[in-house]
């Protein structure tokens, strides 16, 4: 019996029970804990943003200004304490710190902190400006939608394709603002050839903003040719995003590894296929 206890891996530290327990309710949203968590966890953000927004209408700020400052200290807080329990209970503490919503939590509370070590005078105005960086708390919101892991894998996927669109396109408006400026020349507004690029983006993205039109025929007849053209382009990364979108959505996120996060594993996976760890 001995023999057979001391054989059993002993991997684990000794409050891993209590970790796996605060990882399920904070990552995990299968569980009706997780789910609270995240429905308390989304209230929250959306309350700081609005009082962030409100806060910065002069009249409103007038009145309840101090009433602001103490609910944006109490949201500091709470999602600092949000912050430091993610970083516990995941193996990996520096990498999620590195990651893209490690970033966006560390954002979201170090403006507040900024501004009570430095407090405003006469110099450091300039301060208050980090104070905005605390509408990126809505970025926090992604990780709470179900598709967002879907729309980022699909991006990822289709981002050689869409260079290659973009670098395609970026050689059309450059080849049609220098026809233009031979077309239309100075006379016409084209007074140079980067004026005249800048008339075909807004043209072929079909903004036209009408600060620059061409007068000769042939000018308008190059204009009506990209109009048509971007009208055809547009679909072009939509059809692509959503091809990969469809090949993603084959396959199911799966579970999630504790310690170094990585998804993707099947439903009945026991080990992580990156670094071997029991899930």
């Amino acid at each position: 019996m001995a023999a057979s206890l001391e054989n059993k891996p002993q991997n684990r530290p000794p409050d891993d029970s209590w970790r796996n327990t605060l990882y399920t309710i904070i990552f995990e949203a299968d569980t009706p804990a997780g789910k609270l968590f995240d429905e308390v966890l989304i209230l929250t953000i959306l309350l700081s943003v609005i009082v962030v927004m409100l806060d910065s209408v002069r009249s409103i700020e007038a009145l309840y200004g101090n009433l602001f400052n103490f609910l944006e200290l109490a949201f500091t807080i709470l999602f600092t304490i949000e912050y430091f329990l993610r970083l516990i209970c995941v193996g990996r503490p520096s990498r999620y710190a590195r990651s893209f919503f490690g970033i966006v939590d560390l954002i979201a509370i170090l403006p507040t902190y900024f501004s009570l070590l430095l407090p405003g005078s006469e110099f450091l105005l300039v301060i208050r400006s980090l104070r905005l960086l605390r509408i990126f708390r809505v970025l926090k919101l992604a990780q709470y939608l179900g598709e967002a892991d879907l729309l980022i894998k699909a991006l990822r996927a289709s981002r050689r394709k869409i260079t290659l669109f973009l670098f395609t396109v970026s050689n059309l408006v450059v080849i049609m603002g220098s026809l233009m400026y031979v077309i239309e020349g100075t006379d016409n507004g084209f007074t140079s050839i980067p004026r005249s690029i800048y008339w075909a983006i807004i043209t072929l993205t079909t903004v036209g903003y009408g600060d620059i039109v061409p007068e000769t025929n042939l000018g308008q007849a190059l204009a009506s040719v990209i109009m048509i053209i971007g009208y055809s382009i547009i679909a072009v990364p939509t059809g692509i995003v959503t091809s990969e979108i469809t090949y993603a959505s084959r396959y199911s996120k799966g579970r999630v590894c504790q310690n170094c996060s990585f998804e993707g594993h099947d439903i009945d996976a026991k080990f992580c296929k990156r670094c071997g760890a029991e899930l």
